[in-house]
Protein backbone atom coordinates (compact mmCIF):
# COMPACT_ATOMS: atom_id res chain seq x y z
CA UNK A 1 0.00 0.00 0.00
CA UNK A 2 1.17 3.66 -0.94
CA UNK A 3 1.25 5.78 1.80
CA UNK A 4 0.31 9.39 0.65
CA UNK A 5 2.97 12.27 2.22
CA UNK A 6 1.57 14.32 5.17
CA UNK A 7 1.53 18.19 5.39
CA UNK A 8 4.36 19.13 8.15
CA UNK A 9 2.09 21.34 10.29
CA UNK A 10 4.76 24.32 11.96
CA UNK A 11 3.72 27.38 14.33
CA UNK A 12 5.37 30.33 14.52
CA UNK A 13 6.83 29.85 18.28
CA UNK A 14 8.77 32.63 20.42
CA UNK A 15 12.79 31.82 20.46
CA UNK A 16 13.82 33.34 23.52
CA UNK A 17 17.55 34.79 24.07
CA UNK A 18 19.33 31.35 23.40
CA UNK A 19 16.91 30.37 20.43
CA UNK A 20 16.79 26.64 21.74
CA UNK A 21 13.17 27.11 23.47
CA UNK A 22 11.65 27.36 20.17
CA UNK A 23 12.27 24.08 19.00
CA UNK A 24 11.04 22.65 22.93
CA UNK A 25 7.93 24.98 22.30
CA UNK A 26 7.13 23.35 18.82
CA UNK A 27 7.72 20.07 20.39
CA UNK A 28 5.17 20.91 23.51
CA UNK A 29 2.08 21.91 20.73
CA UNK A 30 3.10 19.00 18.30
CA UNK A 31 4.30 21.08 15.44
CA UNK A 32 6.16 19.78 13.04
CA UNK A 33 7.76 22.87 11.85
CA UNK A 34 8.67 26.38 13.93
CA UNK A 35 8.94 29.94 12.56
CA UNK A 36 10.97 32.57 14.87
CA UNK A 37 11.80 35.92 14.75
CA UNK A 38 16.02 36.31 14.90
CA UNK A 39 15.12 40.06 16.64
CA UNK A 40 12.60 42.06 17.78
CA UNK A 41 9.64 42.49 14.52
CA UNK A 42 9.07 45.63 15.08
CA UNK A 43 12.75 47.31 16.24
CA UNK A 44 15.79 48.14 13.77
CA UNK A 45 18.65 46.63 16.23
CA UNK A 46 19.34 43.06 15.27
CA UNK A 47 19.60 40.70 18.27
CA UNK A 48 23.69 39.38 18.96
CA UNK A 49 24.03 35.77 18.74
CA UNK A 50 27.09 34.09 19.51
CA UNK A 51 28.90 31.80 16.99
CA UNK A 52 27.96 29.19 20.20
CA UNK A 53 24.59 29.74 20.33
CA UNK A 54 23.76 29.52 16.73
CA UNK A 55 25.90 26.48 16.43
CA UNK A 56 24.05 24.92 19.28
CA UNK A 57 20.78 25.82 17.81
CA UNK A 58 21.94 24.31 14.05
CA UNK A 59 23.28 21.06 16.16
CA UNK A 60 20.02 20.51 18.29
CA UNK A 61 17.56 20.80 15.23
CA UNK A 62 19.88 18.34 13.09
CA UNK A 63 18.87 15.74 15.75
CA UNK A 64 15.65 16.95 16.79
CA UNK A 65 12.88 13.81 16.13
CA UNK A 66 10.02 16.28 16.72
CA UNK A 67 10.51 19.66 15.30
CA UNK A 68 12.32 18.85 11.83
CA UNK A 69 12.30 22.38 10.06
CA UNK A 70 13.30 26.33 11.63
CA UNK A 71 12.29 28.80 9.44
CA UNK A 72 12.78 32.49 10.07
CA UNK A 73 10.73 35.82 9.56
CA UNK A 74 12.16 39.03 8.87
CA UNK A 75 11.85 42.59 11.33
CA UNK A 76 8.27 43.89 9.90
CA UNK A 77 9.48 47.25 9.81
CA UNK A 78 12.14 46.38 6.67
CA UNK A 79 10.98 47.93 3.40
CA UNK A 80 12.99 47.34 0.41
CA UNK A 81 10.60 49.53 -1.95
CA UNK A 82 10.13 52.70 -0.17
CA UNK A 83 11.47 56.05 -1.72
CA UNK A 84 13.07 57.41 2.03
CA UNK A 85 16.72 56.82 1.28
CA UNK A 86 17.09 56.55 5.62
CA UNK A 87 14.56 53.79 5.52
CA UNK A 88 16.03 51.78 2.63
CA UNK A 89 19.41 51.66 3.92
CA UNK A 90 18.44 50.17 7.34
CA UNK A 91 15.93 48.14 5.37
CA UNK A 92 18.86 46.80 3.72
CA UNK A 93 21.36 46.17 6.76
CA UNK A 94 18.16 45.34 8.69
CA UNK A 95 17.72 42.61 6.17
CA UNK A 96 21.46 41.56 6.09
CA UNK A 97 21.39 40.70 9.72
CA UNK A 98 18.38 38.83 9.50
CA UNK A 99 19.61 36.67 6.66
CA UNK A 100 22.68 36.37 8.27
CA UNK A 101 21.10 34.96 11.26
CA UNK A 102 18.67 32.71 9.63
CA UNK A 103 21.65 31.39 7.57
CA UNK A 104 23.11 30.75 10.57
CA UNK A 105 20.93 29.05 12.01
CA UNK A 106 20.66 26.44 9.15
CA UNK A 107 17.05 28.01 8.77
CA UNK A 108 15.06 26.30 5.71
CA UNK A 109 14.62 29.96 4.37
CA UNK A 110 13.94 33.98 5.73
CA UNK A 111 10.55 34.68 5.26
CA UNK A 112 10.50 38.37 3.87
CA UNK A 113 7.38 40.84 3.24
CA UNK A 114 8.94 43.21 0.58
CA UNK A 115 7.81 46.29 2.12
CA UNK A 116 5.27 49.20 0.02
CA UNK A 117 6.11 51.85 -2.50
CA UNK A 118 4.09 54.02 -0.95
CA UNK A 119 2.07 55.63 -4.12
CA UNK A 120 5.27 55.42 -6.30
CA UNK A 121 4.35 52.57 -8.16
CA UNK A 122 5.12 48.84 -8.17
CA UNK A 123 7.32 49.57 -11.31
CA UNK A 124 9.42 52.55 -9.62
CA UNK A 125 10.10 50.25 -7.04
CA UNK A 126 11.34 46.97 -8.07
CA UNK A 127 14.87 47.99 -9.36
CA UNK A 128 15.66 48.60 -5.66
CA UNK A 129 13.83 45.98 -4.35
CA UNK A 130 15.60 43.56 -6.72
CA UNK A 131 19.07 45.43 -5.90
CA UNK A 132 17.99 44.82 -2.35
CA UNK A 133 17.82 40.81 -2.43
CA UNK A 134 20.75 40.02 -4.46
CA UNK A 135 23.52 42.33 -2.16
CA UNK A 136 22.18 40.67 0.67
CA UNK A 137 22.45 36.69 -0.64
CA UNK A 138 25.59 37.95 -2.04
CA UNK A 139 26.84 38.80 1.44
CA UNK A 140 26.33 34.88 2.18
CA UNK A 141 27.90 33.08 -1.30
CA UNK A 142 26.86 29.27 -1.22
CA UNK A 143 24.51 29.33 1.51
CA UNK A 144 21.58 27.04 1.54
CA UNK A 145 19.03 29.56 3.52
CA UNK A 146 16.78 31.72 0.75
CA UNK A 147 14.88 34.64 1.20
CA UNK A 148 11.23 33.65 0.67
CA UNK A 149 8.72 36.41 -0.29
CA UNK A 150 5.54 36.24 1.75
CA UNK A 151 2.46 37.92 -0.92
CA UNK A 152 0.65 40.44 0.93
CA UNK A 153 -3.04 41.06 1.90
CA UNK A 154 -3.31 44.17 -0.72
CA UNK A 155 -3.22 46.73 2.03
CA UNK A 156 -2.12 50.41 1.28
CA UNK A 157 1.00 50.29 -1.58
CA UNK A 158 2.24 46.54 -0.57
CA UNK A 159 4.54 45.29 -2.93
CA UNK A 160 4.01 41.24 -3.75
CA UNK A 161 -0.08 41.79 -3.50
CA UNK A 162 -0.55 39.34 -6.75
CA UNK A 163 1.24 36.41 -7.76
CA UNK A 164 2.30 38.29 -10.96
CA UNK A 165 4.20 41.15 -8.72
CA UNK A 166 5.84 37.98 -6.90
CA UNK A 167 6.84 36.75 -10.38
CA UNK A 168 8.01 40.01 -11.79
CA UNK A 169 10.46 40.41 -8.76
CA UNK A 170 11.99 36.65 -9.17
CA UNK A 171 12.39 37.09 -13.12
CA UNK A 172 14.35 40.16 -12.58
CA UNK A 173 16.50 38.76 -10.05
CA UNK A 174 17.39 36.32 -12.89
CA UNK A 175 20.17 33.79 -12.50
CA UNK A 176 22.17 36.19 -10.02
CA UNK A 177 19.55 35.02 -7.36
CA UNK A 178 21.47 31.33 -7.71
CA UNK A 179 17.87 29.53 -6.39
CA UNK A 180 17.64 31.23 -3.74
CA UNK A 181 14.54 33.42 -3.95
CA UNK A 182 11.56 31.70 -3.36
CA UNK A 183 7.90 32.53 -2.06
CA UNK A 184 5.97 31.98 1.10
CA UNK A 185 1.89 31.87 0.14
CA UNK A 186 0.02 33.28 3.47
CA UNK A 187 -3.60 31.79 2.88
CA UNK A 188 -5.34 34.70 4.74
CA UNK A 189 -3.39 37.19 2.56
CA UNK A 190 -4.36 35.39 -0.52
CA UNK A 191 -7.99 35.71 0.73
CA UNK A 192 -7.89 39.16 1.31
CA UNK A 193 -6.16 40.31 -1.78
CA UNK A 194 -9.60 38.84 -3.28
CA UNK A 195 -8.44 35.50 -4.14
CA UNK A 196 -11.49 32.90 -3.84
CA UNK A 197 -10.34 28.86 -2.70
CA UNK A 198 -13.32 28.27 -1.09
CA UNK A 199 -14.11 24.70 -3.18
CA UNK A 200 -11.53 21.81 -4.36
CA UNK A 201 -12.22 23.55 -8.09
CA UNK A 202 -11.30 26.95 -7.31
CA UNK A 203 -8.48 25.33 -5.22
CA UNK A 204 -7.43 23.44 -7.71
CA UNK A 205 -7.54 26.77 -9.87
CA UNK A 206 -5.64 28.66 -7.86
CA UNK A 207 -2.13 26.20 -7.63
CA UNK A 208 -2.43 25.91 -11.10
CA UNK A 209 -2.48 29.94 -12.11
CA UNK A 210 1.00 29.73 -8.87
CA UNK A 211 2.15 26.99 -11.28
CA UNK A 212 1.85 28.90 -13.71
CA UNK A 213 2.74 32.12 -12.73
CA UNK A 214 5.64 31.54 -10.19
CA UNK A 215 6.09 27.40 -10.73
CA UNK A 216 5.77 25.07 -8.05
CA UNK A 217 8.64 24.38 -7.42
CA UNK A 218 9.57 27.82 -5.74
CA UNK A 219 6.78 27.61 -3.41
CA UNK A 220 9.13 26.57 0.36
CA UNK A 221 6.32 27.73 2.55
CA UNK A 222 3.02 28.36 3.47
CA UNK A 223 1.36 30.56 6.28
CA UNK A 224 -1.46 28.88 7.25
CA UNK A 225 -4.50 31.43 9.10
CA UNK A 226 -8.05 31.91 8.94
CA UNK A 227 -9.30 35.60 8.04
CA UNK A 228 -11.07 38.03 10.80
CA UNK A 229 -11.64 40.03 7.75
CA UNK A 230 -13.41 38.94 3.99
CA UNK A 231 -12.85 37.96 0.67
CA UNK A 232 -11.63 41.06 -1.17
CA UNK A 233 -10.67 42.70 2.07
CA UNK A 234 -7.24 44.49 1.60
CA UNK A 235 -6.31 43.81 5.27
CA UNK A 236 -4.06 41.45 7.15
CA UNK A 237 -5.81 40.12 10.03
CA UNK A 238 -5.28 36.72 11.01
CA UNK A 239 -7.40 33.95 12.81
CA UNK A 240 -7.59 30.66 14.15
CA UNK A 241 -8.40 28.01 11.73
CA UNK A 242 -12.03 27.33 11.54
CA UNK A 243 -13.07 30.64 12.98
CA UNK A 244 -12.51 33.16 10.81
CA UNK A 245 -14.29 33.96 7.18
CA UNK A 246 -12.53 31.30 5.17
CA UNK A 247 -13.22 28.32 7.19
CA UNK A 248 -11.70 24.87 7.78
CA UNK A 249 -13.58 23.51 4.25
CA UNK A 250 -11.64 26.26 2.29
CA UNK A 251 -8.56 26.23 3.60
CA UNK A 252 -8.50 22.18 3.48
CA UNK A 253 -9.54 22.33 0.33
CA UNK A 254 -6.49 24.36 -0.57
CA UNK A 255 -3.98 22.36 1.49
CA UNK A 256 -5.51 19.01 0.65
CA UNK A 257 -4.04 19.82 -3.10
CA UNK A 258 -1.64 16.65 -4.03
CA UNK A 259 1.39 19.03 -5.44
CA UNK A 260 1.37 20.91 -1.99
CA UNK A 261 1.54 17.75 0.30
CA UNK A 262 4.75 18.68 1.69
CA UNK A 263 4.98 21.76 1.51
CA UNK A 264 5.37 23.16 5.57
CA UNK A 265 2.11 25.19 6.96
CA UNK A 266 3.04 27.62 9.32
CA UNK A 267 0.29 28.81 11.66
CA UNK A 268 0.38 32.43 12.75
CA UNK A 269 -2.60 32.62 14.81
CA UNK A 270 -3.31 34.68 17.99
CA UNK A 271 -4.31 31.65 19.94
CA UNK A 272 -5.70 32.82 23.09
CA UNK A 273 -3.81 35.97 22.81
CA UNK A 274 0.04 34.09 22.38
CA UNK A 275 0.25 32.50 19.58
CA UNK A 276 -0.26 29.14 18.05
CA UNK A 277 -1.42 26.18 21.09
CA UNK A 278 -1.27 22.55 20.52
CA UNK A 279 -5.83 22.90 19.51
CA UNK A 280 -4.45 25.12 16.71
CA UNK A 281 -2.18 22.50 15.05
CA UNK A 282 -4.39 20.12 15.59
CA UNK A 283 -7.38 22.17 14.02
CA UNK A 284 -5.21 22.76 11.18
CA UNK A 285 -4.35 18.90 10.90
CA UNK A 286 -7.98 18.76 10.77
CA UNK A 287 -8.66 21.13 8.24
CA UNK A 288 -6.05 19.16 5.69
CA UNK A 289 -7.74 15.77 6.85
CA UNK A 290 -11.26 17.53 5.62
CA UNK A 291 -9.74 18.69 2.67
CA UNK A 292 -8.35 15.28 1.82
CA UNK A 293 -12.00 13.67 2.25
CA UNK A 294 -13.61 16.35 0.10
CA UNK A 295 -11.39 15.31 -2.96
CA UNK A 296 -11.93 11.44 -1.89
CA UNK A 297 -15.49 11.86 -2.71
CA UNK A 298 -15.39 13.88 -5.63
Amino acid sequence: MIVAPTMPIGAHVRAGGDLLPALARGAEIGADVVQVFTQSPRAWKPMQYSDEVLRAYRDAQAVDTRVRQTFCHATYLINLAGADPEVRERSRLCLQANFAVATAMGARGLVLHVGSHRGRGFEASLPQVVDALLGTLAGQPGGECPIVLENAAGTGDTVGRTLDELATILQAAGPDADGRLLVCLDTQHLWASGVDYGSVEKADEVVGRFDTVIGLGRLRCLHLNDSKVELGANRDRHENIGEGTIGATALGALLSHPALAVVPAILEVPGDGHGARAQDVAAARAAVALGNGLRHRS
